[in-house]
């Protein structure tokens, strides 16, 4: 008999039937409780169910995804270092792929609001397993036994914080991004002989393309895949093996790796485990380091969207450079209205994202001693930010960015409109005399070009060669 031999516990995993009645009873190490007589879960999660009516919001699938996978290998591992029976280990493993292959779902009521572990859904997973497990074998297994084996709350829910947000930057975010990077490039290169105003404080500058724009929002997409990647070295790096307090009580030495070895071999995740046990339960900066990430991201996103809006302004009374694909009636009042909605979405939710980092951060600094006591509130946050980020950035590809078109005529008119453009007459007739031009030009509404040639300053050639809106797009300077 191992250890963690389940026949020492004398309680059954499905408790007495309350009579005939929807219940069952259950026994902890508090006592009885009526749990639900259909239900996988037993008492902690029964107490946790009844403790925490605070949101009705669910701990994340793709956390519950993540506890299964670690649950599992650890199962196996356990199974093959003799730290549980072989047979549990196997029924363990196969509960625990059910589990993570989407089965049972609704098998995990606790509230996010929870203890500050993230125990209750420890717990959660552990009697669940353990009743799958039970059925197969015939026998009972005792929730805080074969599942828990190895492993504490206080590393394990927190490596599976880790594993979750990973997964999903990797599998949903980096390719949501992508998607967005190329849209923009593809407009870019689409765009790249559009001549059009320069703008600074939201005043007229020097001369840009609309291809060196996007450019810039594709190159600020990319720089954020790349601050996400760099954070996933330190994401897929796990506290499991620490136990309780980071010591690795009752843990095998080599456990950890072992499960994280099986566990990366699945995955495709470089998983390892943490440098510093210590560190790595009672701080939670790489989640903090990620969410700082994902806020990053969302504020290129807030640029480009707010961009797109203002270009696409109008129609009559805004910049109408470029317009956005109509996808919806945008007033109820005004008949032929059509808004940007899509970079609206996103705008919005960049806010939440902003509001998210904030109760990350927040919660990052609540590590006290050997634990931080704020994980499944960090664990909501970030997981919630990176799956809203991925489906605005999917969306402004594919429903915005990818069918915009430009008014091409609109912009060249407005680049050679723009008092700006005297900025290539200071290396011909210096900074003072072109700012005379300038004025000139304003005060009496002629264009440079004009006003240079009269003023007798330049020839209508030189003039020509001086103010060329596309030399000046591409940097040109005229000596």
């Amino acid at each position: 008999m191992s250890q963690y031999g389940d026949s020492q516990y004398g309680d059954s995993q499905y408790g007495e039937r309350d009579g005939d009645g929807p219940w069952r009873v259950e026994h902890d190490s508090m006592g009885d409780v009526r749990v639900p007589a259909a239900a996988l879960w037993g008492a902690q999660t029964q107490r946790a169910v009844e403790n925490f009516p605070i949101s009705g919001l669910r701990v994340d699938r793709a956390l519950v995804v993540a506890l299964a996978a670690l649950k599992g290998a650890a199962a196996r591992v356990n199974g093959e270092l003799g730290v549980i029976e072989a047979d549990v280990a196997e029924a363990l493993y196969e509960a625990a792929v059910e589990v993570e292959g989407g089965r049972h779902f609704d098998q995990f009521p606790v509230d996010v609001f929870q203890t500050g572990s993230g125990t209750s859904t420890n717990m959660n997973m552990n009697e669940v397993l353990a009743s799958l497990a039970a059925e197969r074998l015939g026998r009972p297994v005792h929730p805080n036994g074969s599942p828990n084996a190895s492993q504490s709350s206080n590393d394990l829910f927190p490596s599976a914080i880790h594993l979750a947000a990973a997964t999903l930057v990797v599998s949903s975010l980096l390719p949501a991004l992508g998607r967005l990077e190329q849209a923009l490039s593809e407009r870019a290169a689409a765009f790249v002989d559009v001549v059009k105003a320069g703008r600074t404080h939201l005043m007229d500058a020097t001369p840009v393309t609309l291809g060196q724009e996007l450019s810039g929002y594709a190159s600020q997409v990319h720089l954020g895949v790349e601050r996400l990647r760099s954070c996933l070295v330190r994401l897929t790096e796990l506290p499991l093996g620490g136990t309780a307090v980071g010591t690795g009580l009752n843990a095998p030495p080599e456990f950890a790796q072992k499960v994280l070895q099986l566990l990366g071999s699945r995955v495709d995740l470089p998983l390892t485990e943490a440098r510093n046990h210590f560190e790595s339960q009672g701080a939670r900066d790489a989640l903090v380091e990620c969410s700082a990430m994902l806020r990053s991201v969302a504020i290129s996103l807030y640029k480009v969207a707010n961009d797109l809006r203002l270009m696409s302004s109008g129609p009559r009374c805004g910049l109408a450079e470029i317009r956005l694909p109509d996808l919806q009636p945008g007033s109820s009042i005004m008949p032929g209205k059509v808004n940007p909605v899509v970079p609206e979405a996103v705008c919005q939710v960049v806010a939440q994202v902003f509001g998210n980092d904030a109760a990350v951060a927040f919660a990052g600094s609540a590590g006290t001693l050997e634990l931080n006591v704020m994980m499944p509130v960090m664990a909501r946050n970030v997981l919630e930010s990176i799956r809203l980020l991925a489906s605005a950035s999917k969306a402004l590809a594919e429903k915005c960015v990818a069918g915009m078109t430009a008014d091409e005529e609109r912009c060249r008119t407005y680049a050679l409109s723009s008092p700006a453009v005297a900025t290539s007459l200071n290396p011909r007739i210096g900074y003072e005399a072109a700012a005379e031009v300038v004025k000139t030009a304003m005060a009496e509404g002629k264009d440079l070009h004009t006003v240079v040639v009269e003023s007798g300053l330049l020839t209508a050639e030189e003039a020509d060669a001086v103010l060329d809106v596309r030399a000046m797009a591409r940097g040109g300077l005229i000596g």
